[in-house]
């Protein structure tokens, strides 16, 4: 169960996880030593998943977000996991989920223009095992993009 100093913990880190021990621990009022331990703790209990940079799409090349339904010619086992195999192999798919609805998954992906993307549509995205349909939706503007979690 986590009391509010972890929820604390979590929140720095949340913001700035390469934040020192020592500042994190002043942050969040107890010693460094405890607050080691802590963070130990939450990570080993699963709280905390990794650490990583953000990184600009626009500098790699990546400036064009895009969000893709999928659904499949069949909903069997065999085709879930073959597709989910062949998702994880795409580095263009950043995040793929199946959900409840109208569609079997919602895919997002970043490409680097239209062209990018209308090649990836034709060489990957039509060609994963069991594709029927997309529909393709191209994000003009980031409203609100963040992984920070209330906590």
């Amino acid at each position: 169960m986590l009391d509010e100093i972890d929820r604390k913990i979590l929140r720095n880190l949340q913001r700035d996880g390469r934040m020192t021990n020592q500042a994190l621990a002043e942050a969040v009022h107890v010693s460094p030593a405890a607050c080691f331990d802590r963070v130990k703790r939450l990570k080993s209990n699963g709280y905390i998943l990794g650490t990583m940079a953000v990184l600009d799409p626009e500098k790699l090349d990546r400036a064009l977000l895009i969000f893709v339904e999928v659904l499949l010619d069949r909903t069997t086992d065999d085709v879930f996991e073959a597709f989910g195999r062949s998702v994880q192999r795409q580095p263009e798919i950043l995040e793929c989920h199946m959900v409840a609805g109208g569609f079997d998954y919602l895919i997002k992906a970043r490409v680097k223009d239209m062209a990018a993307y209308r090649q990836f549509l034709g060489d990957v995205l039509v060609s994963l095992p069991g594709v029927r349909e997309t529909r393709t939706y191209a994000v003009l503007e980031e409203v609100k993009n963040t992984m920070e979690l209330p906590v």
